[in-house]
């Protein structure tokens, strides 16, 4: 059975598989440190590009490679706010669960983040305590 960072490690490099060899051998090295508890990251910029992007790329328009990773820009499916949550808490797919990995401040924070840019405009904010809630 393989570990949560091995699943981990291998849908990273599968996302940056797409940007070639030596991005993907710096890539692994960044992965196993953001594995290893080490998510400096607070704000939900910071937290997007070091942990979103790399397989929802940098403009969040997603990517379909060695996987499909969906588009996170003009997504309708963000409007209700409970839906990302759940999906970065639990995980979904091909998309491990950051919520053992994330504080409920550092999930609310990027949530809030990918839900008012990217061509998205839904002002109603998450808040820790709705990751919180969700958690349950």
């Amino acid at each position: 059975m393989k570990s949560r960072f091995d699943l981990m490690l291998a849908t990273t490099l599968a996302c940056l598989g797409l940007a070639g060899l030596g991005v993907a051998l710096g890539g692994a090295v960044y992965a196993q440190e953001i594995h290893a508890g080490a998510y400096p990251q607070q704000t939900g910029e910071d937290l997007f590009r070091g942990i979103c992007q790399g397989c929802h790329m940098p403009d969040a328009k997603g990517a379909i490679g060695a996987g499909a990773y969906p588009a996170l820009a003009n997504n309708m499916r963000l409007a209700a706010a409970i839906y990302p949550i759940t999906v970065v808490v639990n995980g979904q797919r091909a998309m491990p669960n950051f919520g053992e990995d994330l504080s409920d401040a550092q999930i609310a924070n990027v949530i809030n983040y990918v839900r008012t840019h990217f061509g998205n405009h839904y002002k109603d904010v998450v808040s820790p305590a709705a990751v919180k809630a969700a958690r349950r």
